[in-house]
């Protein structure tokens, strides 16, 4: 069994230990592969058996120059970097990583929330710069503080990470809306099931917690945010297609958006003429909420559960059925 990894380094920068993958077959691990160089990809990919990527493209003419692979495996929840049709149409199973980082990326989302509200960051700057104490008052703030409690969190997307960063914000005193096709009983309990509309139109803050599908791409645009309260918060802990960045900066340039916390846009690693980077009120971390320790060894014990199951002849986690 030969096993290539094309993109191991986010999963494992060095800390955590690929011997559960390694004692399953024959396994090569890259540390990065060019995304748009698929020569490379396959040559890289070569006669595998088994393929894991986590940012890699894996498009259907690569699939057809590697007829040796038998399963696709993603270290991460989302699949979108594997053309999972195509894999269905030749036999071959996709699997991935589901639930891995529900409570690091909950987390994250409330922590930028709350560095929007309070920014902490800055200030703990300030003082270390001397201003405390060269301060008139026993206190002070360079911005206004925002009190989270009776206000309405809005999340569209109500799956594993939404209802836990839900459950979170009612835990801040918030009501809590929530936009989903999907519903469930699980979110009824943490949320009210409401249309995109009202959403919008009755939010003071606004997250994007949905996978990347057909219909929400571009979903956050100058409508869209025309609908939303004036001085919205808008956070992105998803995927940046969901956003038409230029329509978000502008928003937040006119004050219509009161602040932005995002850690994805839509072109990754971010462009140095992406418009975010110049709005105002806008925090952006690259893509580090999932990155947690402990999330990404739930990641390399999955992945090497997904590689076990196959080979016992009984695929886990398979996303095209």
């Amino acid at each position: 069994m030969k096993i290539v990894c094309l993109d191991g380094y986010t999963e494992n920068p060095g800390d955590l230990s690929w011997s559960g993958v390694e004692a399953l077959g024959e396994f090569t691990c890259y540390d990065r592969t060019e995304k748009t160089n698929k020569e490379l990809i396959i040559e890289r990919i070569g006669d595998a058996d088994v393929v894991i990527t986590n940012k890699t493209p894996i498009t259907a003419d690569i699939i057809d120059a590697c007829p040796t692979v038998k399963l696709y495996t993603c270290i991460s929840t989302g699949y979108n970097q594997v053309d999972i049709a195509h894999c269905k149409e030749k036999g071959i199973p996709v699997s991935n990583v589901p639930r891995y980082g529900t409570y690091a990326v909950s987390q994250f989302a409330i922590a930028l929330l709350l560095e929007i509200c309070h920014h902490i960051g800055h200030h703990d700057k300030t003082v270390h710069e001397g201003k405390w104490q060269n301060c008139e008052d026993f206190c002070y703030w360079d911005y206004p503080l925002i009190c989270l409690e009776g206000k309405t969190f809005g999340t569209i997307g109500l799956g594993n990470i939404g209802l836990h960063t839900a459950d979170m914000a009612r835990a801040l005193g918030m009501r809590v809306l929530a936009y989903d096709p999907w519903q469930t009983e699980a979110g009824k309990k943490v949320a009210t099931y409401v249309d995109l509309d009202t959403l919008y139109a009755e939010s003071d803050v606004v997250i994007m917690h949905m996978p990347l599908l057909d219909f929400n791409v571009n979903m956050i645009n100058k409508d869209s945010i025309a609908k939303m309260k004036d001085g919205v918060i808008f956070l992105n802990v998803s995927r940046g297609q969901q956003v038409v960045e230029q329509d978000l900066a502008d928003a937040l340039n006119s004050g219509k958006v009161s602040a932005a916390g995002l850690d994805v846009v839509s072109t990754e690693p971010i462009m140095s003429d992406n418009p975010l980077l110049k709005a105002k009120n806008c925090i952006i971390t690259p893509h580090m909420a999932w990155g947690a320790k402990e999330s990404r060894q739930k990641i390399m014990d999955v992945c090497v559960t997904n590689i076990q199951s196959f080979i016992d002849g009984n695929p886990d986690n398979v996303v095209n059925k």
